[in-house]
């Protein structure tokens, strides 16, 4: 990442920071782009090039996640097995989770604290995991060489694979660290793999 990148990555997590801060101070919907852009000392017009709105700021994580689980997903080799492709993919999230520093885990848990209080969020946040979903299941098929549209079992075989990294990302406590989500995810791929028959993905 060269020097321009990390100034605008700076700026992007500083304008996120804010945003969280203000939400979880104020509340989401009384909290304005103005406000936000004010206390990273910015204008509303950067705000605009770093987010579209606020509840982009809400999603930042959930595209970060779908960059990563795509990104590994189109570098797997085309013959292995698609289910196998996605656990990697969930290992990719996970080895991202487990890099964190002590600063994107405080915005990740801030983030589910917000989402716990505000059943819009939630809303917005399960619209945009449909999304990925979709974009996935078109990956699939593609790699099976069917027609998206028309291939259901890609489409499960994408439901497993997220269903995984939602039972690995849950909190069963009201507060939960980073160490235990870490954890549970690790163990949610690792039972995934082992509940399944092998094969069970490559019939057509």
């Amino acid at each position: 990442m060269g020097l321009r990148e990390r100034k605008k990555e700076k700026t992007r997590l500083a304008i996120l920071d804010a945003a969280l801060d203000l939400f979880l101070e104020q509340g989401y919907e009384s909290t304005t782009i103005e406000q936000i852009a004010g206390a990273v000392e910015i204008s509303p017009r950067t705000f605009f090039r770093y987010f579209t709105n606020k509840d982009h700021l809400v999603l930042w994580f959930h595209e970060h996640g779908a960059e990563i689980l795509l990104e590994t997903l189109a570098e797997r080799p085309r013959e292995e097995p698609p289910f196998t492709s996605l656990m990697h993919a969930l290992r990719a999230v996970l080895s991202d989770v487990e890099g964190s520093t002590p600063a994107d885990a405080a915005r990740f848990l801030k983030l589910r604290g917000l989402l716990d209080g505000h059943p819009h969020l939630i809303g917005l946040s399960v619209a945009r995991g449909a999304e990925i979903e979709r974009r996935l299941a078109e990956e699939v098929a593609a790699r099976r060489g069917m027609d998206p549209d028309q291939d259901q079992l890609a489409r499960l075989i994408v439901a497993f694979a997220m269903s995984t990294m939602r039972v690995g990302f849950e909190c069963v406590r009201r507060e939960c660290t980073m160490q235990e989500i870490k954890h549970r995810m690790a163990e949610s791929i690792e039972l995934a793999e082992s509940c399944l028959r092998p094969g069970w993905d490559l019939r057509r």
